[in-house]
């Protein structure tokens, strides 16, 4: 390789595979020291001189100035460095060009061997270094091909494996088509490294709502947690202190426009968002949405809580194969334990309300014992001996009056019996009168 072709090699890997310039340079002298102690013995502690513009390069040997020479290829005498300079003195390192002339056909083989090796860790350090700033962050790649291990995702400069364990399970993968995916994990191996990347992480879930929500990104609004079932349902907590700023609000958007954004780029996948809180009695309940939750029992030594709900939304917050509730669990890092109102009433953990009842609701609920009962039981009445007295002179002077009453209407009654007795009698002998006269005319 001439130094021609070595200037050329250098400009061609730091433009086109954006290796930086020093990166080069030190691969470049090691190359040709490797060469020089593998081909030649005029010295051994040697260095290399590149001049990048002008494409060459020296050889430069470092000797240690004695006054007794026991090996030249590390030692020179003190008369021979003060020829050069007359300012060395015993134990200085005295330098000079030990350049070969022919520095022939396999040096430069080897020192090309050796820097394009060096080139190549170079590469794979640059690509570790870009890619690990990149973990728990998203990347976009092309499908390139896919086995029954991996989806090989083409991320340009390199490539990315996308496991079964980390794909979301109603998706497809189909070679050319573009892919978002979540970089799990960065590993530096001997052939470079090596990227692992997932589309069922919760992170990827986090990361589209930084990407869509504008005040996620800038702070305003701010996840608090999340939680996921990859490809079927998931749950994020927010909380914005701003009291101006409605977090569940600006990450649905208007219409639910952002929100079903990233629906959108999971397949379809449910999302709930909920609002965050730091009472976990309000957290739990935002939690368990959309299910109406009546009551949370906080038990804090034990970081559990028993949620009640009405009976007819009972299966709704535990959730398909109790889906909702384990969510919620993830969520919001509290064992959840849901009771129905009924089975919490009767285990005595949620009391019956108390509620005032009619006249007419009374009657109803009473037992027709209590009823004949309360017929049959006169009441006890707490009066005084003058008080009883009283009283049944009064019950007394009430019974005389009514018999007089009663005297009265009798007597009339008879009087007027009579009065009609006495008017008949007269009409009859009237009659019998007239009778008479008229058999005595005749």
């Amino acid at each position: 390789m001439s130094s021609n072709e070595l200037l050329l090699a250098t400009e061609y890997l730091e433009k086109e595979k954006k290796i930086p310039r020093e990166v080069l340079i030190d691969a470049i002298e090691a190359a040709l020291i490797t060469a020089y102690k593998k081909n030649y013995e005029a010295a051994r502690n040697v260095r290399v001189e590149l001049n990048m513009d002008e494409g060459t390069f020296h050889v430069i040997a470092r000797k240690e100035v004695v006054d007794d020479v026991f090996d030249d290829r590390e030692e020179v005498d003190i008369s021979t460095a003060l020829e050069k300079n007359p300012a060395y003195e015993i134990g200085d390192i005295y330098e000079e060009d030990v350049t070969p002339k022919d520095f022939g056909r396999v040096g430069a083989q080897a020192a090309k061997q050796a820097v394009m090796q060096r080139l190549r860790d170079a590469e794979r350090e640059i690509l570790y270094d870009e890619f690990i700033d990149k973990e728990e962050d998203i990347v976009t790649g092309i499908i390139d091909r896919v086995d029954h291990r991996y989806v090989y995702v083409n991320l340009g400069r390199t490539e990315a494996v996308l496991s079964e364990a980390e794909r979301s399970p109603n998706e497809s993968y189909i070679p050319n088509e573009r892919i978002k995916v979540y970089v799990n994990k960065v590993e530096q191996t001997t052939k470079g490294p090596q990227i692992y990347v997932s589309r069922s992480h919760p992170g990827l879930l986090k990361r589209l709502f930084e990407q869509e929500v504008p005040e996620i990104y800038d702070g305003t609004v701010v996840i608090k947690s999340v939680a996921r079932e990859a490809g079927d349902r998931s749950k994020i907590s927010v909380y914005s202190d701003n009291p101006d700023i409605d977090a569940v609000g600006a990450c649905v958007g208007s219409k639910g426009v952002r929100v079903e954004a990233i629906v959108e780029e999971l397949g379809g996948e449910k999302i709930d968002i909920v609002q965050w809180n730091e009472d976990p009695k309000v957290f739990v309940k935002n939690a368990l949405s959309p299910s109406q939750v009546l009551e949370v029992i906080v038990d804090e030594a034990n970081q559990s809580t028993t949620v009640i709900v009405p009976d007819y939304q009972l299966s709704l917050a535990i959730g398909k194969r109790g889906q909702n509730a384990r969510l919620a669990a993830k969520l919001t890092g509290w064992k959840i334990d849901i009771k129905s109102e009924s089975d919490a009433r009767e285990a005595g953990i949620y009391p019956v309300p108390e509620v005032e009842e009619t006249d007419d609701e009374v009657t109803e609920d009473l037992t027709e014992e209590v009823v004949v009962g309360q017929v049959d039981e006169e009441p006890e009445v707490d009066v005084e001996a003058e008080e009883v007295s009283e009283i049944e002179d009064f019950e007394e002077s009430e019974e005389d009056a009514v018999e007089e009453l009663e005297d009265e209407e009798t007597a009339s009654e008879i009087e007027e019996a009579e009065d009609e007795a006495a008017a008949e009698e007269e009409a009859i002998e009237e009659t019998f009168e007239k009778d008479s006269k008229k058999d005595v005319e005749e």
